[in-house]
């Protein structure tokens, strides 16, 4: 950084003409400006200015050199800047890491309008349901649920949460008992997520302080919600599913609504937005964290 500083000092003086002038062009004092030329004459081992008391030039070394080094600091100044503005203005390729079901279901329009609002930012985003660490796999955010951070090095906050309910198809409830209680599921056959993401079990609250859970019995387990609904909806088993998934689905009478007169204990699932660091953030980082918050109506990172 000193090498650098007395480049600028040199080919200030070049330009001005002058010692005093160049210190008065960077703000400091002539002797300082001596001491750093006669620091560079000495690194370079060559003469750079001939003086006296009343004459000032510059040596043949300094008008060879000079040039090369106006080009140098010019580009560095282009690469601070390019660097600067990289951090203040949302440009370049954003890679994000979504949630597959979640992001097809419920986030399309936080994405569409984020690419709206900043159409100088590239999207790459990788859709999974499996787990990821956003580090080492190079990603700068991630939209996931919260068993899907494999490191906990990362910051999250919380952009929504989507509650579950019970639901099966009248095919598969047709020639079975129909569950009234809790209890009465243990005698159904379920789409489940696999035990690796949620045990195979219910809890709901019951009256007072006394909760029921209900073992789960499945033939089918999978991590994606979107196939447990299609598995559901052909009559293969009851599912505990996002209610925002198959709101269309109730709508249109394809799926009923089992037991929801209770409460089950954490029955919601939370959709994260998740990255490494709160500091020094890209600006394109910045601007979709900000963004997804406002979307879903949290306060905005401070």
């Amino acid at each position: 950084m000193e090498y650098i500083e007395s480049l600028r000092v040199f080919c200030a003086v070049v330009e001005t003409k002058g010692i005093r002038r160049a210190a008065a062009t960077l703000g400091t004092t002539p002797p300082t400006i001596s001491r750093a030329i006669a620091s560079l004459e000495a690194r370079l081992g060559i003469r750079l200015f001939n003086r006296t008391t009343r004459q000032f030039s510059t040596t043949e070394s300094a008008d060879r050199i000079y040039g090369k080094c106006r080009r140098i600091l010019d580009d560095l100044t282009n690469l601070e800047a390019r660097i600067t503005s990289a951090t203040q203005v949302p440009t370049g390729v954003l890679r994000v890491a979504a949630h597959t079901t979640a992001t097809i279901s419920r986030l399309v329009p936080l994405i569409s309008t984020f690419r709206s609002k900043y159409p100088e930012v590239t999207l790459d985003i990788t859709l999974t349901e499996r787990p990821v660490d956003l580090v080492v796999d190079g990603f700068d955010l991630g939209i996931v649920l919260p068993c899907m951070l494999a490191s906990d090095q990362v910051v999250s906050t919380l952009l929504e949460r989507m509650p579950l309910g019970i639901f099966a198809t009248e095919g598969y409830l047709r020639n079975r008992c129909r569950p009234t209680t809790p209890v009465g599921l243990g005698r159904h056959t379920f789409v489940a997520m696999p035990p690796s993401l949620r045990k195979p079990a219910l809890t709901f609250r019951g009256t007072g302080q006394q909760d029921v859970t209900v073992q789960i019995k499945y033939d089918i387990a999978s991590n994606s919600p979107i196939f447990n609904r299609e598995m559901v909806l052909s009559g293969l088993g009851i599912g505990a599913l996002p209610i925002p998934l198959v709101q269309e689905d109730i709508k249109c009478g394809h799926l009923v609504r089992l037991l929801d007169q209770f409460e089950i204990k954490e029955g919601e699932v939370e959709i994260r937005l998740a990255y490494a660091t709160r500091t020094l953030l890209p600006a394109k980082v910045k601007a979709f964290i900000d963004h997804a918050n406002a979307f879903f109506g949290q306060a905005t990172l401070s």
